[in-house]
């Protein structure tokens, strides 16, 4: 299925290969502004990243755990390059209230992630324990690319106005976001150094 959304006209896949510590955004264009905050904090901390983007009238969202190895060369490139992944993700359901959800199996760096996004985002919950994580953004599923590599990794799920302000550019919650993910993705590239 994924290989599919792959061929269609006006999808666009990048991949950028840097240090062992990756940023995913798989839903680019549907969940606007995820791919923004992904590839600037790739770019200013000098990790890899895996974006794809689409056309908002596509409107086709193949859900992560249904994305198999196989089905993307590029994808499988970066999951064979990185060792700890950070997938950027957005949701807006009416029912849920506004919060930054951490999910992702490396539960270790979820929790650090997470401590880390509160001081920087004083106007929203920040929730990375599983049980309040609604089901559908946990990204624990084995099967969900940001759990494909050695070290496992993180699954944001953003809200709205984590992500995009009207004008196109990201919010300044969103900025303050990168912010943090930069400065965590060049420890975890120091570390591992």
């Amino acid at each position: 299925m994924y290989a599919r959304l792959l061929r269609c006209h006006g999808v666009e896949e990048r991949v950028r290969l840097g240090s062992r510590v990756g940023f995913l955004a798989l839903h680019g264009g549907l969940e606007p502004g995820t791919e923004g905050v992904a590839a600037r904090a790739a770019a200013a901390s000098g990790a890899s990243s895996y974006i794809v983007t689409q056309p908002r009238t596509l409107g086709w969202h193949v859900p992560s755990h249904r994305i198999e190895r196989g089905e993307s060369p590029e994808l499988d490139r970066f999951l064979d390059h990185v060792e700890v992944v950070i997938s950027v993700h957005g949701y807006f359901r009416p029912e849920w209230p506004d919060a930054v959800y951490v999910g992702g199996a490396n539960r270790a760096l979820a929790v650090a992630l997470a401590a880390r996004l509160r001081p920087a985002l004083p106007e929203l919950a920040v929730v990375d324990d599983l049980a309040r994580v609604p089901l559908a953004l946990r990204g624990v599923n084995p099967r969900n690319p940001v759990n494909g590599t050695r070290g496992g990794g993180v699954q944001l799920e953003l809200p709205h106005v984590a992500r995009l302000a009207t004008s196109g550019d990201l919010t300044a919650a969103a900025a303050r976001l990168t912010e943090v993910l930069v400065s965590c993705a060049a420890e975890l590239t120091e570390r591992a150094a």
